[in-house]
């Protein structure tokens, strides 16, 4: 099959080589640029954080560029980000394999809200509600803008092209503000109409929330918010269609 990717280079490349082990054709089209910031407004107290929140591994290889510290206990929202942690030397790194929502059940069942702040790592632009969402439960959520993820100002010639000439199978969306971007750079170059012969495979329901404005030939959600759910997804649609092209 013939997949666009539309992940962030700096996220892409473990997709793109687990696409590639599977034969297919892919197109790498990034929708987000991530831009981390030289300089960063901290929020007040966030030396006294009782633990870091990490809702992506931009997040994390942000707060590593930024802070010296690799003992604070991180609570990572999938396993993605939790192995860029690790790698990035933090030490206690616990994974909620799931989504935001996933991620405010597990630090609501681990941590205490009377041991101090929790300190997010986090665009500025965040998906979900995570602050609010702790907040209610009694913790103060600390956050810290790192960087921005900013959406490309146009699809490139190369995917343009393969959208008019239906050369693409299936698009793989990971993040609402990605599908989104999608959607709304589709509309601007008038392609809309491409996206009938093309198959999303979205991480969550939010994600395919995004992109419901467009008609496609299918919408798949994949069964968890993880990268192998996704590609079990995108394998049952390939066995569907037969030998791969």
């Amino acid at each position: 099959m013939r997949i666009l990717v539309t992940r962030p280079r700096e996220d892409a490349a473990a997709l793109v080589a687990a696409l590639e082990a599977r034969g297919h054709a892919v197109l790498q089209e990034p929708l987000l640029t991530i831009a981390p910031r030289g300089e960063v407004d901290w929020p007040p107290g966030h030396a006294a954080a009782q633990a870091l929140l990490i809702t992506s591994a931009n997040g994390a290889r942000a707060f590593a560029a930024q802070d010296a510290r690799r003992d604070l206990p991180v609570f990572a929202v999938g396993d993605a980000s939790a192995a860029e942690c690790r790698d990035l030397g933090f030490t206690q790194v616990t994974s909620a394999a799931g989504d935001v929502d996933d991620l405010a059940a597990l630090v609501v069942a681990r941590l205490d809200p009377a041991a101090g702040p929790l300190l997010h790592s986090a665009a500025s632009k965040p998906a979900g509600d995570l602050q609010g969402t702790l907040a209610a439960a009694g913790f103060t959520v600390l956050r810290a803008v790192l960087y921005d993820a900013r959406p490309v100002p146009a699809l490139s010639a190369a995917c343009t092209s393969a959208l008019n000439e239906g050369l693409i199978d299936a698009a793989t969306f990971f993040s609402p503000r990605t599908a989104a971007a999608f959607v709304s750079l589709v509309a601007a170059a008038k392609l809309s109409h491409a996206c009938r012969a093309v198959t999303a495979i979205c991480l969550s329901e939010a994600v395919a929330a995004q992109i419901s404005g467009l008609a496609w030939a299918r919408r798949v959600v994949a069964a968890r918010p993880e990268q192998e759910s996704l590609l079990a997804a995108l394998d049952a649609l390939a066995g569907e269609r037969g030998p791969r092209i």
